[in-house]
């Protein structure tokens, strides 16, 4: 039966209307056909698939050549059908934090590790490579005063660090270098000339002396017995962390994390900071940089008694301006160069000092103006500590990015502030912003809550990667699945494409147990 001329003509322009977009779906699924019949949900590889590359890995490991070509052959062919598959599914970016132990030298290990990763649809590993004060560098070839991970005999030479970064690369997997900042460890306090870079509070007591609890730790391996918090305007601290740093550079990681970029946290009442004595700002170095932020004279003696006896008094002041009066002398009375100049202003501005603008007005006292101003100057260490190291990371072509807690950046009550004084909200919006969404309610609710309230606060174009913990598929620690704290972040944060889960021991726990022990 012939068909209508009207039929016809609305056929051709349906094919017309299409043609472009059928004809790139065929191309499309001709490129990629092999690679997604290797691939499941959320970009798993398929079980034959795992079991093919696993048969010719342990076959190449007993030195056939032959299987070792078609080993090497299949990691391609894996590697690229991960990234298709990534590269149409959220989030486009999916990361795992990993630490390695000394049983990972062992031959084939480290491949079956990392084979174990891309299997699973991750396409990013976020290498832990300096953290309780111990490094993942060779132990002879380390340069820095931290002792090496790979300390069993025999392993002197072995550069994990190295290895899983040329491993995972070949494997499709991009490999962040994470590394603490701020806290150097519990062994470094223990060296002999390392003692006056430590942090210091009011009380004179760095965070090893303090009265917190030895016995506490939290669900993310933060043990307070092993932590060495340093003063961030050290010379000493910066130059020790910008060796390790050098030292992981040379081994061209896809990018750099920080974590630790903030003070300790105290327990109970000591979570809040409220007091000048309460800051780790008391280190000769810290103590020195405050002074100089005063503007005269007048204002670094106001300041520096402020700081020793944590508040000024009335007769302070009186005695104080006695001693600097606010006009300067005749000038035939003294000398021009012996003049005083104790003009107001006596603090920095919000220009000259950029942490104090994220810090609200607390009155206009001296009290209040210094304790506004020890606060910045705290947090001002903080953020020019990340900056001086983000900078040669970025200058490589890598990304840099920061760890942070979000509710580290609070105010406790009338005047207080969260003690770890974590100013995320003024980390440069140039690095990648990884917040730890750990939130624990049983739903997903108050995860999703915490990469809201950064989002909210981050500048147009920030990358915000949110860091979730828990394991594929079961709630776990009261969290739910995996699957569900990322639909439901990404479905009320569109513009989410990059997430890391913590960790590949929370989800393997018995082959971490396994490869701790070299079983």
């Amino acid at each position: 039966m012939a068909k209508s001329p009207i039929a016809l003509n609305c056929f051709h322009r349906l094919l017309s209307l299409y043609k472009p977009m059928l004809v790139a779906l065929l191309l499309s699924l001709l490129a990629t056909s092999p690679g997604r019949s290797q691939t499941i949900a959320y970009c798993r590889l398929s079980p034959e698939a795992i079991a093919e590359k696993e048969t010719l890995r342990q076959t190449a490991l007993s030195g056939d050549s032959n299987a070792q070509q078609q080993y090497n052959q299949i990691l391609i062919q894996h590697a690229q059908a991960v990234y298709r598959c990534r590269q149409q599914s959220r989030p486009q970016n999916q990361a795992i934090w990993l630490r390695l132990y000394s049983c990972d030298a062992q031959p084939g290990a480290l491949e079956k590790l990392l084979d174990d990763i891309i299997n699973k649809g991750y396409n990013q590993v976020y290498l832990e490579v300096f953290y309780d004060a111990q490094v993942l560098l060779p132990a002879a070839n380390n340069p820095t005063p931290w002792p090496s991970v790979m300390r069993s005999p025999g392993l002197e030479q072995v550069d994990l660090m190295a290895q899983t970064i040329q491993k995972g690369r070949q494997r499709g997997l991009q490999v962040y270098a994470w590394m603490f900042m701020l806290n150097f460890g519990y062994t470094y306090t223990l060296l002999p000339n390392r003692a006056g870079v430590l942090a210091v509070n009011g009380s004179g007591e760095t965070t090893v002396t303090a009265n917190l609890d030895g016995t506490a730790s939290n669900d993310f391996g933060e043990s307070y017995i092993n932590q060495g918090f340093v003063d961030p305007y050290h010379p000493t601290a910066r130059q020790d962390f910008n060796t390790l740093l050098n030292a992981v550079l040379r081994r061209r990681p896809s990018g750099v994390l920080f974590d630790y970029v903030r003070y300790p946290r105290g327990l109970g009442p000591q979570s809040v900071a409220s007091r000048v004595k309460d800051l780790w700002i008391y280190g000769d170095a810290s103590q020195s940089a405050l002074l100089q932020r005063a503007n005269n004279d007048r204002g670094r003696e106001l300041l520096q008694r402020y700081v020793s006896q944590g508040f000024l008094t009335e007769n302070d002041v009186n005695q104080i301006n006695q001693k600097y009066p606010e006009q300067a002398q005749p000038q035939e009375a003294q000398p021009q160069e012996a003049q005083p100049q104790e003009k107001l202003p006596l603090w920095p501005d919000e220009t000259a000092l950029p942490a104090l603008s994220g810090i609200p007005s607390l009155g206009n006292t001296f009290n209040q103006q210094l304790w506004r101003l020890s606060v910045a100057h705290a947090q001002q260490g903080i953020l020019d500590f990340l900056n001086m190291f983000s900078q040669p990371v970025q200058s490589r072509g890598i990304p840099a990015g920061a760890v942070f807690f979000p509710e580290a950046n609070r105010r406790v009550g009338e005047q207080g502030f969260d003690s770890r004084l974590q100013p995320w909200d003024r980390f440069s919006s140039a690095i990648e912003w990884h917040p730890m969404a750990y939130g624990v309610c049983g739903t997903t609710s108050c995860i999703v809550e915490q990469v809201e309230t950064v989002a909210n606060q981050a500048q147009p174009g920030t990358k915000i990667i949110p860091a979730i913990a828990g394991d594929w598929g079961k709630s776990i620690k009261n969290r739910p699945p995996l699957e569900h704290q990322m639909r439901d972040i990404i479905n009320a944060i569109p513009q989410i494409q990059s997430i890391s889960h913590y960790s590949y021991d929370w989800q393997e726990p018995q082959l971490t147990r396994d490869r701790q022990s070299c079983r």
